[in-house]
């Protein structure tokens, strides 16, 4: 069978994962914690498939492009409002959280209208902020349903996000505003 009849397997595993936000959400808010890591780890499953398809077998699209990094993101925000919400994390975490993703959305647009087109490529800074999101959360969850965990890793997760998303909001200010400071020197 011809491979480009399977194109459509990432985008329709970035959509599952888009319509995994709600009951995820749900679970935490209701403190089904156990559904909410099964479904985090069905949301993470489907996150590594779709990447190893796309990349393997060159079945990019720009709706995946697009879509994929949002799935993330909207899986990582609803688990940081919703613990905040629930009290299991501080509200300031959540508001750097959120705030260093609207920072850099609202930097890519004024870039884009200001400046001219171009293609945000995750730094590595950027990237290693999401790893410690996610174990971070993942941790938090398996401690919140009762599996053996170190309590210590709500704390010190905590700092740890608090750490890497400041660093990374702080990288991508730098590296984009002198973007953007060269281009206008042109």
């Amino acid at each position: 069978m011809n491979s480009h009849a399977w194109r459509w397997v990432p985008n329709a595993l970035t959509l599952v994962r888009i319509l995994l936000i709600a009951p995820f959400a749900r679970a935490l808010l209701v403190q089904e914690y156990r559904l909410a890591l099964t479904i985090f780890a069905i949301a993470s499953l489907t996150d590594g498939l779709d990447g190893f398809l796309a990349r393997r077998f060159n079945w990019r699209s720009r709706f995946g492009a697009v879509a994929d990094p949002l799935a993330d993101k909207g899986l990582l925000i609803t688990a940081y409002l919703v613990l905040t919400y629930t009290s299991v994390l501080p509200l300031w975490l959540f508001a750097l959280v959120l705030g260093r993703d609207l920072l850099i959305v609202g930097g890519a647009l004024v870039y884009h209208y200001c400046i001219g087109r171009f293609d945000m490529q995750p730094s590595v800074p950027g990237k290693l902020n999401t790893l410690v999101q996610i174990l971070v959360i993942l941790g938090i969850i398996i401690i919140l349903a009762g599996f053996p965990a170190q309590p210590v890793w709500l704390d010190t997760g905590i700092w740890l996000v608090a750490a890497s998303t400041v660093f990374s909001g702080v990288h991508y200010v730098i590296v984009w505003g002198l973007r953007a400071w060269r281009s206008g020197r042109q």
